[in-house]
Order: C-alpha cells, then structure tokens, then sequence
C-alpha cells in the first residue's frame, strides 16, 4: 500500500524549496522502500532548484543519505527490511560492456526505480534528484541503490559517502592511485576537495598541499590532513606547488572546482608523467585550451573522476570500517544538522561558502 510521507520539492526554477505530502509506492520487482535518517545538502541539489541539471520540475531533492530499508520488492536478495545502508546515484547493472569487462565502477548503464513518486495534492510525477529522493521521510529507489554497512555508524556520517565524500576520497585513492610517498595537490578545498585530502592521507601521501581562496577553507583543509597550503589569490598557485616539490611539481593533482582556469593550473602544477584527476563539474559552456604539444611532452594521464569512480559495494563498507576503526574522520565534515524544513537556510549558507556539510537528520 502507497504511503504518504513530507519531503522537500523544487517547484520551479530558482523558486524556494517547500516541503509537500508525497506519495510513495510500495516496491516493485527490484526496487527498496528506505525510511531516510540522514541526508547531506550538497551542491548537486542546488543545481537542480537552478534549472542546471534538467527542466524535469518539479524534483524530490536530496540524494546523499542513509536510513533502514522497510520494504523491498520481488527478486530482490542483496538487501532486506531493517539492513542499515547508505543510498548510492549509481547502481551498477552488471551486464553492460564496462560490467562484463570487470569494470562495473564506470557501468554505463545504471538505473533507478522504475515507479514514480508523485505530489498527493495533484499526482503530479515527481523527479528524485540523482534517481534518489532523500530530503523525504521515506524514498522508494532500485534495490541496487542500496549498500549495507556497519549499523553501528552515524547516520548523519554515513551517509556523506553517498555522494561529495565518496567523490573525493575515491578521485584520490581511485582515480588518482595516490600511494605511499607521493606529493598531491588539491586545488579547491569545498566538500569533495577536503576529502580527496582525507584520501590523500589514507592512501600515504607524504605531501599534500591545499590550495584555495580561502583561508577558513584551507585551515579546515589542513585538520583533514594537508601538510601546506596555498592560497592561490595571493600566490601563483603553480609555482607554490613546484616549489614545495622540489621544483618538479606533483605527482598527482586533483582539481576539484570544475573550471578551466584551475584545471590549466593543475595541468601545470603537475611533475612530468604525473597525473591529473578531474573531480570538480564543469559548466557546459565551458572550453579548455592546451597547446597539443604541452599535452604530448609532460606525458603521464588527464583522467576524469565519475563519483571517485566508485563500486559502492566494495568501497562504502570499507570506508565505514575506517571510520569506525578512527582512521578515517567522517564526522569533521558535517557542520551543522538541521530539520528538513531548513534546507532553503542551508543553500544560502552553501552558497555562501560557510559550512562544509550540513546534514538534514529525520
């Protein structure tokens, strides 16, 4: 039987989140019911209140969450009522080329719920952002959108890895292949920046060197594990980055903005065959410009990073594991909680530049 539940909806094009009774199916084949504990405001969120994702009004925001599932459907047998998970954007199919090919983190065919959430006042389908739909007491996704983990964890941590935490650890540790001695760059220390520094550390780096406009940013940078910063408003950011490197530069550098400009500083901030990791997202107007040459001669990878290239099923347990063992710091990056009815506060506040993460707790 469907169940009527509050959830926070993005009604139009840059107009105020409100909160709306929606209606949430019971789960068909392959699908889950998660009643939400947790659920991070990340920037994906704000893009879809701005139109910047799709026109597909009105969106069931939220996306980077944890909670108990209450119901699956038929054929479902990874997951079943009361296992504590944490949602994922990308369920892997299993049977595409990258899946066959042993390469399920860049499945090329991941998939949603196939039934549709609606608004109870007028039954109008509604969009979950990211195929998600968290900022809601209840969400129906593909039963493959959840992984279990230890549920001895907090739900307001666990659930960081759902999106902007897992984002940046794995574009360090999975993208980048940062090992044990090597010098890292990370240019733009926001949520996912600040976790490819946590990642960095993990993984062994001996030198991890931060780099933004801010200094409350970089100094929450340096408590997540960076051992210098740089703030690239009054220094040349690749020239600071040669010289804390031996004048070679960095081995990997990971850019975490999503904008030309620092993706050129990272191009050149980087040693000979060393690599690149794009992490920050990019507008679609935006264009890069390098001279093929330099491309050709400074050798080594310019590598995208998709949702730090993540297997949910493999990495999130694993992480969860660190953190619980106190080698990983998940909680250093919620800010504040709040109440779902706040989510309109804590954009402004994102936007702003004046928390890492706030986390909405049901």
């Amino acid at each position: 039987m469907a169940q009527e539940v509050r959830g926070v909806i993005a009604p139009g094009k840059d107009e105020p989140v409100r909160i709306e009774t929606i209606v949430v199916p019971d789960p068909g084949p392959g699908e889950a019911v998660v009643r939400v504990q947790a659920c991070g405001v990340c920037h994906t969120d704000l893009h879809y209140k701005q139109g910047g994702i799709s026109d597909d009004f009105p969106f069931l925001l939220g996306h980077e969450a944890a909670g108990v599932v209450e119901a699956v459907g038929d054929g479902v047998t990874d997951v079943e009522q009361g296992d504590f998970v944490i949602l994922n954007w990308r369920a892997v199919c299993g049977k595409c080329r990258a899946c066959l090919r042993g390469r399920p983190w860049y499945c090329f065919d991941t998939h949603n719920a196939e039934q549709k959430m609606t608004l109870a006042s007028t039954g109008q389908e509604l969009s979950p952002a990211l195929g998600i739909g968290a900022f809601a007491e209840k969400t129906l996704v593909a039963a493959g959108q959840c992984t279990k983990v230890a549920p001895e964890v907090a739900p307001q941590v666990a659930g960081l890895l759902g999106c902007g935490v897992m984002a940046g650890i794995g574009a360090a540790i999975n993208t980048g292949n940062v090992g044990r001695g090597d010098t890292v760059a990370v240019i733009g220390c926001g949520g996912v920046g600040d976790a490819a520094v946590a990642g960095s550390q993990l993984a062994g780096a001996a030198r991890i060197i931060a780099v933004d406009i801010d200094d409350r940013k970089l100094e929450t940078a340096r408590t997540m594990g960076a051992t210098h910063t740089v703030n690239s408003r009054e220094t040349d950011p690749i020239e600071a980055i040669r010289e804390l490197t031996g004048g070679f530069g960095a081995d990997v550098v990971i850019e975490a903005v999503g904008r030309p400009e620092t993706y050129k500083q990272s191009f050149y901030a980087r040693d000979l065959a060393g690599t690149v990791v794009l992490v920050g997202v990019p507008t679609p107007d935006m264009k890069l410009e390098l001279p093929l040459l330099d491309v050709f001669g400074r050798g080594g990878s310019l590598k995208s990073s998709w949702y730090g290239d993540c297997l949910p099923s493999r990495d999130f347990p694993m992480l969860i594991d660190l953190h619980l063992q106190g080698r990983l710091d998940l909680g250093a990056f919620v800010t504040e909680t709040i109440q779902l009815d706040e989510v309109e506060k804590a954009f402004e506040r994102m936007h702003h530049g004046d928390v890492l993460r706030s986390v909405v707790v049901l």
